[in-house]
């Protein structure tokens, strides 16, 4: 299948992996379309189809939303610390889980830093709704407010 695809696309040995993924995704599932993780970049991707990958998830959903043009974003759960434990759900405990230490914090807590005076450059508007953040590069907002704002909004 793989090797159909890559003749189909003009593709020789592995050159172009994400073009024939792309290809083998879109013949399946035509509704669906493949994202690209920079693994190596902690920088937000206006390129779309290709995610900065900030250490993680949540950075990775919030350069998604911006690249399907949202303008009003509320973060939720974004704690940035282990104060309250490691996950929302606690520490991973199965062979190689993964469970973040104060590397990986500062890690996520800098690609958000950077990530948004970019963010405010292009008229998008990210809102924190933790309380007990160490993210403090966005404004506060409770999640009530935050909806009631967009009714208002949607009036």
């Amino acid at each position: 299948m793989v090797e159909k695809a890559q003749r189909a696309c003009g593709i020789q040995g592995s050159e172009g992996c994400l073009e024939w993924r792309q290809y083998l995704c879109a013949a399946r599932y035509p509704n669906i379309n493949l994202v690209e993780i920079d693994r190596h970049s902690d920088q937000l991707s206006f390129e779309p189809g290709k995610l900065g990958a900030g250490g993680n998830s949540g950075f990775q959903a919030l350069n998604l939303a911006v690249q399907f043009g949202a303008k009003r974003i509320l973060l939720i759960g974004f704690d940035m610390h282990d104060r309250s434990g490691s996950h929302w759900y606690g520490r991973n405990n199965w062979p190689n889980g993964n469970n973040p230490d104060q590397d990986n914090f500062r890690r996520w807590r800098r690609a958000f830093e950077l990530a948004a005076p970019k963010l405010k450059e292009r008229g998008v508007e990210v809102f924190n709704a933790s309380d007990i953040s160490e993210l403090r590069c966005f404004d506060r907002r409770k999640v009530e407010d935050f909806v009631a704002d967009l009714d208002l909004v949607n009036a």
